[in-house]
Formats: C-alpha cells, structure tokens, sequence
C-alpha cells in the first residue's frame, strides 16, 4: 500500500500488491522458502527450543503479515535478533512461558500501530541506516562461516559453483531467478555424485503435522505477567524496531512507501496467532527479505508463497527437502550479504562530515560486536543526537555593541543544555553606569538549562548594580521564561524585566 497511513481500504490497490507481478513473486517467494529453512532450525537452536519451534512461527507469521501486512514483499518470520532475547525464559521457565511472551508481545506491537508510533522512525537519521545495512551484511556473510567448519573440498567447490551459477546465469537467461536454478542443480549434483557435504537433513528433525491450536499452558496469575513482560516488552521494541527499519530498507531499494503502522500491527497479530500455535515470536528478516527483493519479489504474492512454500516444503516435500546442500543456500546468503552491503559509502565515507562517518561505523562496530541490530542502532542514534547537539550549539553566539544609550548584546542561536555552556562569560558584568539591552529577536529558548543561564545572567548583572532590559523574546521563549525563569520574581531583586 502507498503512503504512511491510508484513511480507508483500497480493493484496487489491495489487488495490485497482491498480483502485480505473480510470475516473479512465485519464484522470488520459492527461493526464500528454501532460505528460509536452515535459518529457522539455527534460531530455534539458538533460542533452546525444538526446530519445530520456529519452522511453525516462519511459515505463520509469514502467511499472516503476507495478508495484512503495511510493506508488500517483506519476508517476517523468526530472526536470530528475536531468538537471543528468549534464551533465559526459556531455560529458566519453560517453553510455555515463551508461548505466552509471544502472545503479549504480539499485543504490545498492535498497541504501538494503533498508537501511530511508527512515526518516530524519523529520528534514525541515515547515517545510521547505512551503519544498520552494513552490519547486516556483515553478520549474513559471518553467520555462514560455521559451514565451513571442517568442511572438505566438495563443500568449498559447490559454494564457487553456486556463487558462478548465481552471478552469471543472468547474463544469459533471466526467466527463473539464478538462486532457485543454483539451489535446484546442486541439489541434483549432490545426489547423483553422493558428495560429502552437509545437507538440511543434518541441521535437525523437522516436522511432520500442522501445528495444534493451544492456549499456552500457564497459570493466569500476577506472577506469570511478571515473569514475562519485561521479556515481552524487549520482544516487541526489537521486533518492530528490526522490521520498521527493514520497511525502510525496502522502501529505498524499491523506490516505493509503505504504512509503518500497519505493519506494526502485523506483526502483533502474527505473533499472537504464532504464540497459540506452538511458535516462537518473530519479526521482519531484512537477509530473507533482500533476497526477495533481489530476485524480483515486490508484492504480497512473494511473501505468501514463500510462507506457503515451507509449510509445504516440510510437510509434504521433505524427503527431497532434507537433501538440499548447505553449499548451496550459503552460496545464496553470500550473494545476499555482498549485495546488501553500500559499498558506496565506503567511497564516500571520507566525504562525510565527520560525526556522520563515526556514527556509521560505531552503529557497524556495536552491531557486529554484539549481534544486536537494535543495540547498534540505539548507539547511532543516541552518538547521533550528541553531534547534532554539538553542531548546532556552534551556531549560537553573544555579540556586544556600544550605543550612545549603553551596550547592547545581542544573542543568536537555539539556546539549550549544550548551547548555554558558556553562556554566562560572555557579557561584561563591570560597568554600572551603563544601560544594558540583552536584544534576543535572534534566539529561541528550548529547556530549562537555557533559561537558568538567562537567570544567571540577569541576577549577576543586578549584583553589579545594573538593571539589564530583554528585547525580542519570541512568543514560545517568553513564555518558558515567565514559567521557569526567578529573576523577575520577589526576592531575586528589583527590576528588571522583558519586552
């Protein structure tokens, strides 16, 4: 759908996002189906739960946002970033307590799209965007390196023949997506040869039933809530702060927009209806996502298929399934990370400002380093707002002017914490017998930290047996004066005042 919000539904348009594109969708959706599997075992083995665990929440969350989803063509389902979080719930309380969690979060981030949060958004300037992408790319192209761990040759000769079928196959033939071609023909080679490399089969058991429908099995108890919302709570910041960003991500590579706050209820109502069918919450996957984007996914069709293509992938394909090498999804995730990866802003890096480039690469070094997409974008934004904050206390300043009258100083600029560091020296507090004007036409008050300067000022000059005048004060700076400010006030001295 178009634009941020839409006031009504759009069948028309709702069609369209739907069917489109179905040829490339199918495709792209199937390619991702495939992807989606090996990563969906490793984060439940990650989070301590059975592989079940989260193949039952990537094929439903994935059909569910497909449905009612604010960002056509984004791929959600359970993520690494999602499957740390629940590490302790889970050894300590139980896998029904991680049900339960589940289905909170989901109704926090439907409490988040309802409240129209998504807006604040805005505030990750793209700086840090560009530090969150390339961290991503880093992390898709690390988390294959286990593969080769005591791999042989075959494993390494499949990865360069996945890689050369992927990158050259579209030079001369384009109908199918190069992924799907490479992963279908080294599965064959695989079986026909009976090469020695590792395959899904090996990654763990799968299963073989539709999830039951069950309300988790807890007590309904103040207890239970306490045991769980603080994990539900981090749950559904990271997952909507992953899938927001990945949204965003989307949006730039496609050259369209979409509704960031139905997006946000997506994703809670994919996560209640996972948390009650034996899944575990999950989120936008920006690697599976790119690589819908990469071979041509853009509607809802892609992400449906790729839902529907791995329930019945694991359901009613698994023993060709379970044959598939790893060689050839990790020659995929390699494309997919070198693809997402800006190598233009490594050209560019010593073209930007200075904080601007610090900020990339701390939002980099602070992802990589911890694994925590949201913890390198919390350190981007808050480094971010530290140099904003430095550059635009640069451009306040206190100018003084002599008149027959006495002396004027006129003061320019956003006054705030930072701003007002210095504030206090730079007036002349030694001649008395001069009438002082503070002329701030040129200034805006923002906080309290400005206005105690402005109090500072006033009562020194008063203790110097002048009776300073302020001039010029906007509407909103008088006000936070009048409010905040105690040199107009009995007991801080005579006189004074502000026009």
């Amino acid at each position: 759908m178009t634009g941020t919000s839409r006031a009504g539904f759009d069948l028309h348009q709702y069609s369209r996002e739907w069917f489109a594109q179905p040829r490339q969708d199918i495709l792209a959706g199937l390619v991702v189906a495939l992807a989606l599997i090996p990563e969906a075992i490793a984060f439940s083995i990650i989070a301590g739960v059975d592989p079940r665990v989260g193949l039952y929440a990537s094929f439903i969350i994935a059909l569910v946002t497909a449905f009612i989803g604010g960002r056509p063509g984004m791929i959600s389902a359970a993520t690494g970033a999602m499957a740390l979080l629940m590490v302790g719930l889970v050894r300590d309380h139980g896998l029904e307590y991680l049900f339960a969690a589940t289905v909170l979060t989901g109704a926090l981030q439907m409490l988040f799209g309802w409240a129209r949060l998504a807006r604040y958004l805005k505030f990750v300037p793209r700086s840090v965007m560009v530090g969150f992408v390339n961290a991503l790319a880093i992390l898709i192209f690390s988390a294959q390196l286990p593969q080769f761990a005591g791999a042989n040759w075959q494993m390494y000769a499949m990865v360069a023949a996945g890689l050369a079928i992927i990158y050259l196959l579209p030079r001369v033939f384009r109908a199918i997506p190069s992924a799907l071609v490479a992963i279908v023909l080294l599965t064959v080679v695989s079986v026909l040869t009976g090469a020695d490399v590792r395959t899904v089969g090996d990654m763990g058991a799968l299963p073989t039933a539709l999830p039951p429908f069950a309300f988790p099995s807890v007590p309904l108890t103040l207890e239970t809530l306490q045991i769980i919302l603080p994990v539900s709570l981090t749950l559904c910041m990271v997952g909507l702060l992953e899938s927001l960003l990945t949204a965003q991500l989307i949006d730039e590579r496609t050259d369209t927009t979409s509704d960031k706050n139905t997006e946000s209820r997506a994703q809670g109502a994919a996560n209640i209806v996972t948390g009650f069918f034996g899944g575990m919450a999950g989120c936008a996957m920006i690697g599976q996502s790119m690589i819908n984007v990469t071979n041509g996914g853009r509607g809802r069709l892609s992400t449906f298929v790729a839902g529907l293509g791995l329930l019945i992938l694991i359901l009613l394909l698994q023993p060709l399934l379970v044959q598939i090498p790893m060689a050839a999804l990790v020659a995929v995730m390699i494309v997919v990370s070198v693809s997402t990866f800006d190598w233009s802003s490594l050209r560019t890096l010593t073209l930007y400002p200075r904080g601007e480039g610090i900020v990339m690469l701390a939002t980099v070094g602070v992802t990589v380093f911890t694994h925590n997409l949201s913890a390198g974008v919390l350190v981007g934004v808050l480094l971010s707002a530290v140099f904003f904050a430095r550059q635009v206390s640069k451009l306040s300043s206190v100018t003084a002017e002599d008149t027959p009258d006495g002396r004027t100083y006129r003061v320019t600029g956003q006054q705030f914490f930072v701003s007002t560091h210095d504030f206090l020296g730079q007036f002349d507090y030694h001649h008395p017998d001069r009438r002082v004007t503070i002329d701030l036409s040129g200034a805006h008050f923002w906080d309290g930290s400005a206005v105690a300067a402005m109090d500072k000022v006033m009562l020194r000059f008063r203790r110097e047996g002048t009776e300073p005048r302020l001039v010029g004060l906007n509407e909103a700076s008088a006000f936070l004066l009048d409010r905040l400010a105690t040199y107009h006030r009995p007991g801080a001295g005579a006189g004074g005042g502000h026009d």
